[in-house]
């Protein structure tokens, strides 16, 4: 992990793509607006969540678990995000 502002600025664009592609999805299924605001929603709580986790870091002076703790936020903000994508995707299918 490089620095913690490169880890905010990627936080940051990966929930924006997912508010992107659920205005998408809302554009063309506006049928499913309340599974789809719902994602979005928890994609914002998801943001504030990680900046709350990369913010405050339990022992700051000890470099060794500071970096353990942003892989732990770097590994976090995948998994969580790609989650989202998979609600997403699920909520949007046709045949549903």
């Amino acid at each position: 992990m490089a620095k913690l502002r490169t880890l905010k600025k990627d936080i940051d664009y990966l929930v924006n793509e997912v508010a992107y592609d659920c205005y998408l999805a809302l554009y063309f299924n506006p049928d499913k607006y309340s599974e789809i605001v719902a994602i979005m929603e928890e994609a914002v709580d998801l943001r504030n969540n990680l900046f709350e986790l990369a913010n405050n870091p339990a022992d700051k002076h000890n470099a060794s678990l500071v970096r353990k703790h942003y892989a732990f936020v770097h590994q976090q903000m995948f998994e969580k995000i790609d989650d989202l994508f998979v609600k997403l995707s699920e909520a949007t299918k046709i045949g549903k």
